[in-house]
């Protein structure tokens, strides 16, 4: 068995202990938003970081209703900008905690008096001691280049925080039950060996989603990319139908994000496009309207909301593609070219 795959089995504890440590920080960060009147989020991050941001901002704006942007960090450490971030909670998130261009922005927020949090795993990190506020991962060590367990956590915390903005318990009852979902994923529905050897030579691939499961077709394709070296390329449904419906070609399969919910008509819509082009197309829902118009399913579980579901999918996602690798003669564990910890400014 491969560190990754003990590792993406882990995250139900993890999420657990995320779960019953953070929220006193939650409470507190929370309370200092509403008595500062904060009026924009301002999250800086990179890489799989930069996903567990992209499900931040549909949760936060959708439950909290404050504007969510993503920060650009070369405005600052490249090209000296100062954007005025005083009425902003500025969020810098990275496993390791060294990123030095999240940590320039968090420095730049620092010094106008902005409010600051940091979500990484290491307590001892530069932005854990540079933020007013530190959510810890709780991962322990992530010994595989490929992050499984610390994106599922940064996603929680992320969670957490909207649910304490919302001023609602309803959104805070639906986390505590992904931990139980990822593990009745991994137990009784997983990923094929029909479906990964169907692909293992497979060069290249879209990923597509809608609404918060987006954020996990960014991060699948990421996760197809580091560990098979496949060409993987993610879209929202509906930019997809902007100009990259040109690139689609029956060599080329779709992976197709896709549990029920609120995006259940565009998730529908876009799956008989697929279908109508004769497009090689792999579901990962739990929707059984979805199964007839596509070529494969990776089921999860149901009873997802568009809030949780992200959470399995992404489990989802991290397994396929760490199967992929081993059937492709790769160690997912140890990709080339690549480190754990990547220092950019």
């Amino acid at each position: 068995m491969t560190i990754m795959i003990d590792e993406i089995n882990s995250q139900p504890k993890v999420l657990e202990k995320v779960l019953a440590k953070s929220r006193k920080g939650v409470r507190d960060l929370c309370r200092e938003v509403r008595e500062r009147k904060i009026e924009l989020i301002y999250i800086a991050a990179r890489g799989t970081s930069d996903h567990a941001a992209v499900y931040a901002k549909y949760i936060l704006e959708i439950h909290a209703g404050i504007p969510v942007a993503f920060a650009a960090p070369s405005v600052i450490t490249v090209y000296g900008g100062k954007p005025g971030l005083q009425n902003a909670l500025v969020i810098g998130i990275s496993q390791s905690g060294k990123a030095e261009d999240v940590l320039e922005v968090l420095r730049h927020a620092g010094r106008q008096g902005s409010l600051t949090a940091a979500i990484t795993n290491y307590e001892d990190s530069p932005m854990a001691k540079e933020a007013a506020y530190h959510f810890s991962c709780m991962a322990g060590e992530e010994k595989s280049v490929a992050a499984t367990k610390t994106f599922t956590a940064q996603m929680m915390i992320m969670a957490m925080i909207a649910a304490g903005l919302s001023g609602g318990g309803e959104l805070m009852g639906e986390l505590e039950t992904v931990p139980a979902k990822i593990s009745e994923f991994l137990a009784d529905f997983g990923v094929p060996d029909r479906i990964v050897n169907k692909y293992k030579d497979m060069q290249e691939c879209f990923v597509l989603a809608r609404g918060t499961n987006y954020s996990i077709a960014l991060e699948g394709a990421l996760k197809i990319q580091e560990t098979c070296y496949v060409r993987a390329k993610a879209y929202a449904m509906s930019d997809f139908y902007h100009g990259p419906l040109a690139l689609l070609d029956t060599s080329i399969p779709v992976f197709l994000i896709a549990p029920g919910g609120l995006t259940d008509e565009g998730n529908m819509e876009m799956a008989g496009v697929l279908s109508g082009y004769g497009i090689e197309t792999t579901a990962v829902t739990n929707d059984a309207g979805i199964k007839g118009m596509v070529s494969e399913t990776i089921w999860v579980p149901p009873g997802l909301s568009d809030f949780t579901s992200p959470f399995v999918t992404a489990a989802a996602m991290q397994l396929f593609a760490c199967k992929l690798s081993l059937a492709k003669g790769l160690n997912p564990d140890n990709p080339r070219n690549i480190k754990k910890v990547t220092i950019t400014r």
